[in-house]
């Protein structure tokens, strides 16, 4: 056998799921450990940034980059490690689109630390206190929040993608099997199919989508099997990515768009509010601008609903403040 690779991983703004995902591989880890070295994963071991500063630019050979850019920090270490990286990859939604911190960028900086340390009704803080480090006489700042989450690829330029909220474990050993056969990862590549999850889902109908209504999931009685836009519950399906093996759907809950769209979709939310115009209803409703207006009035939080996982990457990419 050969010399060994060296593998980077890194958590930034991100929930840390997809951590987790790459032990739920199981034993295919050490498959990867035959051909490779982890050099840098701070979640797992105790190697320190100043460490990697210290490696020569280009000797990690690939480094996975989970989790958005909300703070200086993940900027600093996303430079660090493109500089130090042959291949870095976008791992997980929130690297590749932005996913929940994207949402941030629906409030100003200063809303968002007003809420998470003054006004969320679980935190005890009467002072008002915005937390800061000082030890000692020395006074140390935390790392500053960045005016606007970004995508790994809105910061720095990125070889390949592996979507998913977390990425599904088969692509994970998709990636593991790359790598160990030796074979290169194209640039720019995403490891996912590049169809939709209709194209993938059993439920997927024959005959034309209408949407009849608007309802929540939770007020499905049970599973009939039927497509989840044909019982009026909206399903991002058409306009996601396939690779996740419809496991939410299989568990009779429709997909709300964590792969992020496929390579002939610009903005996911704006295709889906689109495809959703053109089914709502039926043809009977073309003329009912009343009724049409009744049911688009149920659908609950639109961003949220539409943007959950793309805002930061997507052509609005937020709120727009003149400041």
């Amino acid at each position: 056998m050969g010399k060994k690779l060296n593998i980077a991983l890194y958590w930034g703004a991100s929930c840390g799921g997809c951590e987790i995902a790459v032990l739920d591989t199981n034993e295919k880890i050490l498959k990867l450990a035959e051909v490779a070295d982890i050099v840098f994963w701070p979640v797992a071991m105790d190697t320190k940034y100043k460490d990697v500063e210290k490696m020569e630019n280009g000797s990690i050979d690939i480094t996975l980059y989970n989790g958005a850019i909300r703070s200086e920090e993940n900027r600093e270490m996303a430079e660090l490690l493109r500089r130090k990286s042959k291949l870095l990859i976008a791992f997980g939604s929130c690297a590749v689109d932005g996913c929940i911190p994207g949402l941030g960028n629906l409030y100003k900086r200063e809303e968002v630390l007003e809420n998470a340390f003054k006004k969320t009704v679980t935190t005890d803080n009467p002072k008002g206190i915005i937390p800061e480090v000082i030890h000692g006489k020395r006074k140390l700042t935390l790392p500053e929040l960045e005016p606007r989450v970004s995508t790994l690829q809105q910061v720095v330029p990125v070889d390949a993608f592996i979507p998913g909220c977390p990425p599904p474990t088969e692509l994970i050993a998709k990636f593991i099997d790359i790598v160990a056969s030796g074979e290169e990862i194209p640039k720019g590549a995403n490891l996912a199919p590049d169809i939709s999850v209709c194209d993938d889902c059993d439920r997927n109908p024959k005959e034309e989508k209408i949407l009849p209504d608007i309802i929540r999931p939770h007020r499905l009685e049970k599973d009939n099997g039927e497509c989840f836009l044909l019982q009026g519950v909206l399903c991002m399906g058409p306009v996601t990515r396939s690779g996740c093996k419809t496991r939410c759907i299989n568990a009779n809950f429709p997909c709300t768009g964590c792969m992020g769209p496929t390579s002939k979709v610009t903005d996911q939310g704006a295709r889906f509010i689109s495809a959703i115009g053109s089914i709502i209803g039926g043809k009977e409703l073309d003329t009912d601008q009343e009724k049409m207006k009744e049911i688009i009035d149920k659908i609950d939080d639109p961003i949220g609903t539409f943007y959950m996982y793309t805002l930061a990457s997507s052509i609005m990419g937020g709120k727009k403040w003149k400041d």
